[in-house]
């Protein structure tokens, strides 16, 4: 089970996004075969705010349309988290551009809430360690990407 901590900084996001949300990385977390608790914040950001975080945390001075910050990844010289089975786990963040995602929508010619959903999984597979700097990566988790949309019937029209 996965507990959701949702802040939106637009104050734009309705309810039923956070649910579809909530329901789409349900889905991906029953097929990726997470066992036990879990927390995950998932945070919307206009174009400017995730301008600033962009590049601070990634170098890169220009919008982008989702982050993710996985807490359980390890960088050099750092230790391991140890888990009590009682405590929640904590994957870490996602961070979404509600600008970029509804010009994105638009561009790719579908729903808002189709790509609202599509960057969060995207964010939550980074989570979990997925990645796509090489091609090999790239196949697998945009692969998986499009399993875990498609078992949930939010594909692209």
């Amino acid at each position: 089970m996965i507990d959701f901590y949702f802040q939106d900084e637009t104050e734009t996001v309705d309810q039923s996004s956070e649910k579809l949300i909530t329901d789409l990385l349900s889905h991906a977390a029953e097929l990726e075969n997470l066992k036990g608790l879990y927390e995950l914040s998932i945070t919307f950001m206009d174009d400017e705010a995730i301008q600033a975080v962009n590049a601070e945390f990634r170098g890169k001075d220009r919008p982008t349309d989702v982050i993710s910050f996985a807490l359980e990844e390890l960088s050099e010289g750092e230790v391991a988290i140890v888990h009590d089975n009682e405590m929640p786990i904590v994957l870490g963040d996602i961070i979404i551009s509600i600008e970029t995602a509804k010009r994105q929508a638009v561009e790719y010619n579908h729903t808002f809430q189709r790509e609202l959903g599509f960057l969060a999984l995207h964010g939550f597979l980074h989570v979990l360690g997925y990645d796509h700097m090489e091609d090999e990566e790239e196949r697998k988790m945009f692969g998986r990407q499009t399993e875990i949309l498609t078992s949930f019937g939010l594909e692209r029209q």
